[in-house]
Protein backbone atom coordinates (compact mmCIF):
# COMPACT_ATOMS: atom_id res chain seq x y z
CA UNK A 1 0.00 0.00 0.00
CA UNK A 2 1.30 3.45 -0.90
CA UNK A 3 1.70 6.05 1.82
CA UNK A 4 2.65 9.61 1.02
CA UNK A 5 5.18 11.15 3.37
CA UNK A 6 6.53 14.65 2.90
CA UNK A 7 9.87 15.73 4.27
CA UNK A 8 10.67 19.30 5.26
CA UNK A 9 14.20 20.28 6.14
CA UNK A 10 15.31 23.40 7.87
CA UNK A 11 18.85 24.15 8.95
CA UNK A 12 18.20 22.62 12.39
CA UNK A 13 15.33 20.14 12.00
CA UNK A 14 14.10 17.46 9.67
CA UNK A 15 10.34 16.98 9.91
CA UNK A 16 8.37 14.21 8.32
CA UNK A 17 4.67 14.79 7.69
CA UNK A 18 2.40 11.75 7.55
CA UNK A 19 -0.54 11.61 5.22
CA UNK A 20 -3.91 10.62 6.68
CA UNK A 21 -3.83 7.48 4.51
CA UNK A 22 -1.17 6.16 6.90
CA UNK A 23 -4.03 5.12 9.21
CA UNK A 24 -4.81 2.34 6.68
CA UNK A 25 -1.60 0.52 7.71
CA UNK A 26 -2.63 -1.27 10.96
CA UNK A 27 0.83 -1.42 12.52
CA UNK A 28 1.76 2.18 11.61
CA UNK A 29 2.65 4.53 14.44
CA UNK A 30 0.81 7.82 14.03
CA UNK A 31 1.93 11.28 15.08
CA UNK A 32 -0.49 13.47 17.02
CA UNK A 33 -1.01 15.68 13.94
CA UNK A 34 -2.17 12.66 11.97
CA UNK A 35 -4.51 11.53 14.77
CA UNK A 36 -5.97 15.05 14.93
CA UNK A 37 -6.52 15.08 11.15
CA UNK A 38 -8.14 11.63 11.09
CA UNK A 39 -10.41 12.04 14.12
CA UNK A 40 -11.34 15.70 13.73
CA UNK A 41 -10.61 16.22 17.44
CA UNK A 42 -8.21 18.79 18.81
CA UNK A 43 -5.03 17.66 20.53
CA UNK A 44 -6.39 18.76 23.91
CA UNK A 45 -9.64 16.83 23.35
CA UNK A 46 -7.65 13.70 22.50
CA UNK A 47 -5.55 14.08 25.66
CA UNK A 48 -8.69 14.59 27.81
CA UNK A 49 -10.28 11.47 26.33
CA UNK A 50 -7.11 9.46 27.00
CA UNK A 51 -7.19 10.59 30.65
CA UNK A 52 -10.88 9.61 30.83
CA UNK A 53 -10.14 6.22 29.26
CA UNK A 54 -12.34 6.86 26.21
CA UNK A 55 -9.57 7.09 23.59
CA UNK A 56 -6.67 4.71 22.90
CA UNK A 57 -3.55 5.51 24.88
CA UNK A 58 -0.40 6.21 22.88
CA UNK A 59 2.78 4.19 23.01
CA UNK A 60 5.94 5.89 24.13
CA UNK A 61 9.04 5.55 22.03
CA UNK A 62 11.55 7.44 24.07
CA UNK A 63 11.22 10.34 26.44
CA UNK A 64 9.67 12.82 24.02
CA UNK A 65 8.19 10.56 21.35
CA UNK A 66 4.54 9.55 21.58
CA UNK A 67 2.73 7.64 18.83
CA UNK A 68 -0.65 5.96 18.38
CA UNK A 69 -1.05 2.52 16.83
CA UNK A 70 -3.12 3.05 13.68
CA UNK A 71 -5.26 -0.09 14.23
CA UNK A 72 -6.36 1.20 17.66
CA UNK A 73 -7.31 4.61 16.28
CA UNK A 74 -9.11 2.97 13.36
CA UNK A 75 -11.02 0.69 15.75
CA UNK A 76 -12.01 3.72 17.88
CA UNK A 77 -13.36 5.41 14.75
CA UNK A 78 -15.37 2.30 13.77
CA UNK A 79 -16.89 1.93 17.24
CA UNK A 80 -17.73 5.63 17.34
CA UNK A 81 -19.35 5.41 13.91
CA UNK A 82 -21.59 2.56 15.06
CA UNK A 83 -23.02 4.55 17.98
Amino acid sequence: MWCQVQTFQSPHHRRVYQGVETVQIPEALLKIQTVVAVTGLSESSIRRRIAAGTFPAPVRDGRQCTRWVAAKVQNWLHVRGEQ
